[in-house]
């Protein structure tokens, strides 16, 4: 009971994160800084804190504004009910550092959380846009860097990180580079090779590369079900040629390798023992 209310709390706490997240989100590029309230993007009606419920808020309005009923994007309870899953399954991963190691499991649950944070804002951006902020990833690739020289497996403390981590940043993101300048952009996003920058500075060039093979099969798989089931959603005609967004596989790949403790090893034995 105590176990699961304390990740009933981490949850809540990660959704109020994810709420702040969609701010960045919707007012990043927009003109509109991050801070005074939020508002009806039809009516203009600034909202009360009945209204800002994560998650709560959207099911009792029925996903429609209370002033002028229009309709409320899914995406506000989707990234709220995302970060929290994410900050409990990251509280899972280091709890058995919380009550014997209190700070370290602090510092590791807050750098984990920052970097999850930039990954799902960046997913979402990329998802609706088509396009990954070079600030936003070099703020990831910034953090991840530092991150090197001072967190080693589940512990703090500063070093000097092997050559195959430093090189990780250069090694992954480069086939890729490579890929997009030979191709022009039609088979790769720039954006996508520079997210792989950060990737590798925050796992290392085996779990990096692991990231990115998950992520490769994740969207192979996400867009075989896109043709099959578009034309029954309604959502038109997708082939092989259509566009989609890569940034929020890299993302998910990313964080399954980091929270599932996942190298290349790893995978070649699980794959092995299929």
């Amino acid at each position: 009971m105590y176990q699961t209310l304390i990740l009933v709390l981490i949850f809540i706490f990660g959704a109020i994160i994810g709420s702040f997240l969609n701010v960045v989100i919707l007012r990043y590029r927009s003109g509109r800084h991050l801070g005074g309230r939020s508002a009806c993007y039809t009516c203009n009606k600034k909202l009360g804190i009945s209204e800002l419920v994560p998650i709560g808020s959207f099911i009792v309005q029925g996903g429609k504004c209370s002033s002028c009923s229009s309709r409320i994007s899914w995406q506000y309870p989707i990234v709220e009910a995302i970060t929290g899953f994410v900050f409990v399954f990251l509280f899972i991963r280091f709890s058995y550092l919380a009550f014997a190691m209190p700070a370290l499991f602090l510092g590791l649950f807050a750098f984990y959380a920052v970097v999850l944070s930039i990954l799902i804002v960046l997913s979402v951006y990329d998802f609706r846009h088509h396009v990954l902020p070079d600030q936003l990833v070099f703020l990831f690739a910034s953090i991840s860097f530092i991150g090197m020289f001072f967190i080693t497996g589940d512990y703090i403390a500063f070093h000097l990180p092997s050559l195959s981590h430093i090189l990780a940043g250069i090694i992954l993101p480069a086939p890729f580079t490579i890929l997009w300048y030979f191709s022009r952009g039609k088979w790769m996003g720039l954006g996508d090779a520079k997210l792989m920058i950060g990737i590798g500075f925050l796992l290392g060039l085996s779990a990096g590369l692991s990231a990115i093979l998950i992520a490769f099969w994740i969207g192979a798989l996400a867009g075989v079900l896109l043709i099959v089931f578009a034309p029954l959603l309604k959502k038109g005609k997708i082939t092989l040629k259509t566009a989609i967004p890569f940034g929020p596989f890299l993302a998910l790949g990313t964080a399954i390798v980091m929270l599932g403790e996942i190298d290349l090893s790893s995978l070649v034995l699980f794959l092995g023992g299929m």
